[in-house]
């Protein structure tokens, strides 16, 4: 019965962590601040250019010695190209489906709000809203991988509120508590065991899930020399205990014999911390280069144990474990900014994002590569109290393969030999207002 119960909800939630979405590894998403994102995050836990890098490191919010509103937000464009080379249903049929859509990865708007309002000469308080982790992306339920995901999103609103102190003009440090509210809709279609040409076709399954957790973050930055500054930040893992429901529509006899139900279904999921070490270095009083490795934390998400409740027929599924396996990886990235007149600032920088999906675990939710990134950024001081500011990130991801050959735990959603093209062009505009 075990290899049966994992169809229902394995299909569905077997990737419920990573993203197909194209900007960032996993399913992090690092647009937090047009002015970060010009420079590809060179520099950014140690910037001394604004408040919207206290994200990155809340020691940051001492920037500012004035009243301050920072809004950003980033445009997501992906673009993703699936080839099916093969498929199969669980009993060796082939499936012939439609070709996957050329919009599996939805366009995206990532915002980002910060306050920072200092209540002396030295502190200063913040307020912040940001989406940490994220994925939108639809296959639709015709095309030949259909049994592996149809649909995934999730999202994770982060509102965090900090404090950051000035002990001198070389030494700042800051501290956050972060509520995080998450979502998961994940959808799947369940095999009919004739490759969808039964009578009936294909059933389907849907799983939504959330819930609400804290974490926090602390960050430190030092100028041992004037024009040198080193920026070390943390953000905790956040623990989640996902509660929700998964119904089915269409379901196989077979499938119904071995106890789907519509039920409660319950799985604790830790998200990556984050860990970032920055380095800026003024060259002149125009020209800044800055350099940023981040360590991101995967290696916490291990796999799923999901749990049902009772079902109406009295029959228990029993729990469905998946393995993950996930490697923690680091993301690198170097950069500059140049003030090019007394009001405009230029910036490029360019940064490698390495993937923590092992190619033995990749599957149609988890098509995820090592990326590149170009970047372009300016900023523009329309007053003295505010600046307007964009920047074009262009990501390229390493071409990879989705190759389901029969594990244990694809015993019923089939095999899968799918190939993937991936990119993404990503457009960032903020204000920051100072009052």
């Amino acid at each position: 019965m075990f290899k049966y119960t994992k169809l229902s909800t394995g299909i569905a939630l077997a990737t419920l962590v990573i993203s197909s979405q194209t900007q960032a590894a996993g399913f992090a998403l690092n647009d937090h601040s047009a002015t970060a994102s010009g420079s590809a995050l060179a520099g950014v836990a140690s910037s001394n250019e604004d408040i919207s890098s206290s994200f990155w490191n809340p020691a940051n919010l001492t920037n500012t010695d004035k009243p301050t509103f920072y809004a950003s937000g980033a445009l997501v464009i992906p673009n993703m190209d699936v080839t099916v080379n093969s498929a199969t249903d669980p009993t060796g049929n082939d499936l012939t489906g439609a070709k996957a859509p050329g919009d599996i990865v939805d366009t995206t708007l990532v915002p980002s709000l910060v306050y920072a309002h200092p209540i002396s000469k030295k502190t200063v308080l913040g307020a912040s809203l940001n989406v940490p982790f994220g994925l939108s992306g639809e296959y639709g339920d015709e095309w030949a991988g259909r049994y592996h995901s149809s649909k995934s999103e999730v999202s994770d609103i982060a509102v965090a509120f900090s404090v950051a102190h000035k002990y001198s003009d070389k030494l700042a440090v800051g501290a956050s508590i972060q509520l995080h509210s998450a979502e998961v809709i994940l959808d799947a279609a369940l095999t009919d065991f004739q490759g969808g040409n039964s009578a009936k076709g294909d059933g389907s399954g849907s799983i939504q899930a959330d819930d609400i957790a804290v974490g926090y973050a602390f960050g430190i930055k030092f100028e041992p020399q004037k024009g040198t500054r080193i920026g070390l930040g943390y953000r905790s893992e956040i623990d989640f205990a996902f509660e929700g429901d998964v119904k089915y529509s269409n379901v196989n006899n077979t499938l119904l014999s071995k106890g789907l139900d519509d039920v409660y279904v319950f799985d604790e999921i830790t998200f990556p911390d984050v860990f970032t070490f920055s380095v800026e270095q003024d060259i002149n009083d125009k020209l800044t280069l800055g350099a940023t490795a981040m360590r991101t934390g995967w290696g916490t998400m291990d796999g799923l144990n999901i749990a049902f409740d009772l079902g109406g027929d009295n029959v228990k599924q029993p729990n469905s474990v998946l393995t993950f396996d996930f490697e923690d990886q680091w993301f690198y990235s170097i950069g500059a900014t140049y003030q090019a007149t007394n009001k405009l600032v230029l910036r490029t920088g360019f940064a490698m994002d390495n993937s923590p999906i092992k190619d033995e675990y990749r599957s149609a939710r988890t098509p995820d590569g090592d990326r590149k990134w170009i970047t372009l950024g300016a900023t523009y001081q329309v007053s003295k109290t505010t600046s307007i500011t964009a920047a074009y990130n262009n990501v390229s991801v390493d071409d990879v393969k989705v190759n389901r050959n029969g594990a244990p735990e694809d015993a019923v959603r089939g095999r899968l030999d799918a190939d993937y093209e991936s990119s993404a062009d990503v457009f960032s505009l903020g204000m920051n207002m100072v009052f």
